[in-house]
């Protein structure tokens, strides 16, 4: 994947060496590179050989229930939620459920119709890296994570609503 922007010590930057490559179900995994497999493709693999878990990413449609990886929430390094639609929010609860419910703290990607004026709401969904559209400039989708990122509700990434923050007893 090329257009990779990734949050390092909460700070976005662009990646340019990304080791992960998606997988679909009729390729084969690659040995040099890192895979990210669709859910039910990485579940057979992980059935098989539970070490698997920890060496591949696991790649959710819109459909796909976060809570079908709970047994291995905690070895896995990548999961890829994908946007199918800009006007698709569904892996936007799929990412908060996965940070605030089941407690996954690998890298969580946004793939698909991935665009600037989205980054900050996936920031605070939980997410860690975007693949940006590849017909979009990467470095201006960089300045959409470093634009305005204050918001007045609680999120992933600020569990207290902006009042509590600022120290407003209400």
């Amino acid at each position: 994947m090329n257009n990779i922007l990734g949050l390092v010590d909460g700070i976005a930057a662009h990646i340019a060496d990304d080791e992960w490559v998606l997988v679909t179900d009729e390729q084969q995994i690659p040995t040099a590179e890192r895979a990210i497999l669709p859910l039910q493709r990485w579940k057979k693999m992980v059935l098989l050989d539970e070490t698997q878990a920890g060496q591949l990413g696991v790649l959710f449609g819109p459909d796909d229930e976060p809570e079908e990886i709970v047994p291995w929430v905690d070895g896995i390094l990548m999961v890829v939620l994908q946007f199918q639609s800009f006007r698709d929010g569904r892996a936007y609860s799929q990412a908060n459920l996965l940070r605030t419910r089941y407690q996954f703290k690998g890298d969580l990607r946004a793939v698909g119709d991935v665009l600037r004026d989205q980054l900050v709401l996936m920031r605070h969904c939980g997410f860690s890296s975007f693949a940006v559209r590849e017909d979009k400039s990467v470095l201006d989708a960089l300045k959409g994570l470093t634009g305005f990122d204050l918001i007045y509700a609680r999120s992933v990434t600020n569990p207290e609503p902006l009042f509590r923050r600022r120290g407003l007893k209400l």
